[in-house]
């Protein structure tokens, strides 16, 4: 939405470049130098290996001011204190991260900042100067050359990673049929709070391009196997893939913006993140949070996970998982693990209020309460379902409330009943309605009644119990996992409902294989990072799994991060223009909100 009541910002400085070594070398060198104690045999293995793979490339033609810019980035990480995570590159480094646990917030900033600088690792990478305070930074990270090739996966009951068991039959009958199978055993990745192994792959034959990949693929279908063709390069396996990433960097101190979240015209319905950049004449945006993509999962563009904006929620928790609460002009956000606590009051007798602005029954990405089915929890990209619900619609829905069965409460701005009538029809200005179903319903009947009194109560704590308390200056943005925590990276694939109970392979496809990301991240010196990985185009760009993400902001510098939505959802714009390549074949998707980082 646009925010009338917000002045306009400044605007922001940011730079791009050009890096390489990412995957085998590039994390295994990054996590283990991370995580090795300096001095130690396993530290010295690590540096030993970065230097290794840290054979700079010739950086590409820049102007004077960009070599002065890299010249000062390069003199001032000559001596950096954390260890270099490396990506062979043409340039690259990382600086450490930290992550928070409850609230968190980046520390106060000195009187006198110290200018960001890329770890030498990095500094290969392109620096383009946006505003005061905000830089952009591109780069590509790669693994080694040539590691990278089709392959053929072959799934059953549409899995692509199973027990060992399941995977031994599979390469028997594989056998049997004469194809030459081999079995991949996926571990989880260092960095994960998981550990051992997720499944096993089965795959047949390795190929140059997607067409012999093809060709294979067919001949397994018609042999009567499910088969699928896969570039390695997404694996996520270290020394492989390929990715190019953008960095934006906001140093509260010198910008005088402000950044906000932005759910466009309404709630209802989604919006390019270019769009809603040119609107607000915004310098930077980037997509947010998860967001309802189908009716059939609820209201499409509706926040899947908390979200406020102007201090007013407008979609409940998925309840302990991660989000960012931007306060104030946004630029130094908190991480913290919230819930929401919803009650209804009328004629003396209080009930639960399911959820605001989505369909009744349907809970995208789970994590509500009262009830639902099959979790609680937070499950990833499930819809979970509750018959028997109270659901509150607000002004900024802006459509009709969803129609079907049940009753709807009409609410004016005093609280007074003014009509009950069938679901699906306006939210008045000012006021709002309460949609019941099953037990909700009879609840609605028996003590809203017209011109009676309803109270609604909400409250945002975290998972402590602290509360989470809102002006009508502050937003919050969902997300997850949260990757980087008090410095460490901390990726909890169960938590955040990455891993999902008895699927091994959505884990596996979501989060450990790379993917498209955009990752909010803050580093000690109290600067904002806003980092883009492109994916899922072979050969260009493979993007990022969660770990690495995680390994590589924590390496630029982050003490805490957090994932946001990724996948096609992807967007940096700068000045409204996009500077990101889609990865849906459609092009740039619409999303449901946008962070923008306004003049």
């Amino acid at each position: 939405m646009s925010h009338p009541r917000r002045a306009p910002r400044a605007s922001l400085p940011q730079s791009p470049a050009r890096l390489s070594p990412l995957l085998t070398a590039v994390l295994a060198t990054t996590l283990a130098a991370t995580f090795a104690i300096p001095g130690s045999a396993g530290h010295r293995a690590s540096a030993a290996a970065s230097a290794a793979l840290a054979q700079p490339k010739k950086a590409p033609q820049t102007t004077q001011p960009e070599r002065a810019a890299q010249a000062e980035n390069a003199a001032q990480t000559d001596k950096a204190t954390q260890p270099a995570h490396v990506l062979r590159s043409t340039g690259a480094t990382r600086p450490d991260t930290t992550q928070p646990t409850q609230p968190t917030q980046p520390p106060k900033s000195p009187k006198s900042p110290k200018k960001f600088v890329l770890p030498h690792q990095f500094a290969g990478w392109r620096y383009q100067r946006l505003a005061d305070g905000v830089g952009l930074y591109e780069g590509t990270l790669s693994g080694r050359p040539g590691a990278d090739r089709w392959t053929v996966t072959v799934r059953k009951d549409g899995a692509v990673l199973h027990d060992r068991e399941t995977a031994d039959e599979l390469v028997r009958a594989l056998r049997a049929a004469g194809f030459a199978p081999r079995a991949e055993e996926v571990r989880w990745p260092a960095g994960a709070r998981q550990r051992g192994a997720v499944g096993v792959r089965v795959r047949v034959g390795t190929y140059g391009d997607q067409g012999g990949a093809d060709g294979a693929r067919k001949a397994l279908s018609a042999a009567g196997f499910d088969a699928v063709s896969e570039w390695t390069g997404a694996d996520g396996t270290p020394g492989t893939g390929l990715a190019r990433i953008k960095l934006a960097v906001i140093d509260p101190r010198a910008y005088r913006g402000r950044l906000d979240a932005d759910y466009g015209t309404a709630v209802a319905g989604r919006e390019k993140v270019t769009d809603l950049a040119a609107r607000s004449d915004a310098l930077l945006a980037v997509n947010g949070g998860f967001f309802v993509m189908e009716e059939k999962d609820g209201v499409p563009g509706a926040a899947a996970g908390i979200a406020a904006y102007d201090g007013r929620l407008q979609s409940a928790a998925t309840n302990g998982r991660v989000a960012a609460v931007l306060r104030g002009d946004g630029l130094r956000p908190e991480f913290r693990r919230l819930r929401t606590e919803l009650k209804v009051t009328a004629g003396g007798a209080t009930e639960l209020l399911d959820g605001v602005n989505r369909v009744p029954g349907k809970v995208r990405n789970c994590g509500g309460t009262g009830g639902d089915s099959p979790t609680e929890r937070p499950l990833h990209d499930v819809t979970c379902t509750d018959p028997d619900e109270i659901v509150r619609f607000t002004p900024e829905l802006g459509a009709g409330t969803p129609a079907g069965p049940g009753v709807e409460v009409v609410l004016g701005g005093d609280g007074r009943v003014r009509e009950v009538r069938p679901r699906g029809g306006p939210v008045p200005a000012g006021g709002s309605v309460l949609a019941g179903t099953g037990a909700g319903e009879r609840w609605l009947r028996a003590h809203a009644a017209p011109g009676a009194v309803v109270r609604l109560h909400e409250r945002i704590t975290d998972t402590d119990g602290r509360p989470v308390r809102l002006t009508g200056r502050d937003d919050i943005v969902n997300g997850g996992p949260q990757l980087v925590r008090d410095g460490k990276v901390a990726v909890d694939f169960a938590a955040d409902g990455v891993e999902h109970p008895g699927d091994r392979s959505f884990g596996y496809a979501w989060g450990i294989k790379r993917n498209p990301r955009m990752v909010l991240g803050t580093d000690r010196a109290g600067r904002l990072l806003l980092l883009a990985a492109e994916g899922r185009r072979p050969g260009r760009s493979d993007g990022l799994g969660l770990t690495e993400a995680a390994a590589l902001i924590r390496s630029l510098g982050a003490t805490q991060a957090m994932n946001l939505d990724g996948g096609g959802s992807v967007g940096m714009a700068v000045d409204g223009r996009l500077i990101t390549t889609p990865s849906d074949a459609t092009g740039e998707r619409a999303v449901g909100d946008a962070l923008l980082l306004r003049r």
